[in-house]
């Protein structure tokens, strides 16, 4: 815990995905942590240090893709830890967030190759800038040379305190995602960096077809229209509709499934 456990509370982003908040409420009840659930522009500045780290999800529940560079500055002089929970697709073609000078960088790897599988099991990604390297749960893989000279990759630095001090372990000892870490990482390799940003471009090209196509009958989005990826919303009221249960039974009639966020 960030702040050697003396800064108790931690803010998320009301425009998470649901079931991220379900997690990380779960999460914050074992911990004894305060969560606190609100817009990211209405965070209290004035007890900042009372704040640890802060979430945000890129692109967001209505789909929008946000710049937070001068948020994570904002938190940098507070010294709060701002995680991005970005979709790893997306980041062949925006701004990564490093870029944006988050700390930590974490989102799912399912699209990566990996099919839906009613919901799981799916592999994850998890990055961090240098400064907390060693506070991360799992191994961290050094490069070294082997006796011919060739490049090897070998174990740097083991957690090994999952048998030590199994209270105080970062990493779980129950969990075996390695293969479906290593499918992800094929699938990246097999398409490569050319191949990753072509995949994604499709996927946007999809979204935008999807807008212009039901903008023809009238419907409007809650979605940024100029910064998005692959997932869009529609605004009910705006479009005219009773309800978001109508329009959903109405997609529903084409076998087509939506999300609904609320009436």
């Amino acid at each position: 815990m960030h702040h050697g456990g003396k800064r108790n509370k931690f803010f998320l982003s009301e425009k998470t995905f649901p079931q991220t908040i379900d997690v990380i409420k779960t999460k914050c009840h074992a911990l004894e942590m305060d969560l606190e659930i609100g817009k990211v522009e209405d965070f209290p500045w004035a007890k900042a240090d009372e704040y640890c780290g802060l979430l945000v999800q890129n692109p967001d529940n209505f789909g929008s893709i946000s710049d937070h560079t001068e948020l994570a500055a904002k938190l940098k002089e507070s010294k709060i830890l701002l995680t991005i929970d970005a979709d790893i697709l997306s980041l062949t073609l925006m701004k990564p967030p490093a870029e944006m000078g988050a700390d930590i960088a974490v989102g799912s790897a399912q699209r990566f190759g990996i099919p839906m599988a009613f919901g799981g099991p799916h592999p994850g990604y998890f990055a961090t800038s240098e400064k907390f390297k060693r506070k991360m749960p799992g191994r961290i893989i050094g490069i070294s040379k082997d006796r011919h000279g060739n490049q090897a990759f070998r174990m740097a630095l083991q957690t090994r305190e999952q048998h030590i001090r199994r209270d105080k372990a970062t990493s779980n000892i129950c969990t075996a995602q390695a293969l479906l870490a290593n499918m992800a990482s094929f699938y990246m390799q097999w398409h490569g960096p050319k191949g990753l940003s072509k995949i994604a471009n499709k996927v946007r090209f999809m979204s935008q077809i999807f807008m212009e196509e039901l903008d023809k009958v009238g419907i409007v989005f809650a979605t940024d229209r100029k910064h998005y990826f692959d997932t869009v919303t529609i605004d009910c009221a705006a479009s005219g509709f009773s309800s978001a249960d109508y329009i959903q039974a109405q997609f529903h009639k084409f076998g087509i499934n939506i999300r609904k966020i609320d009436d």
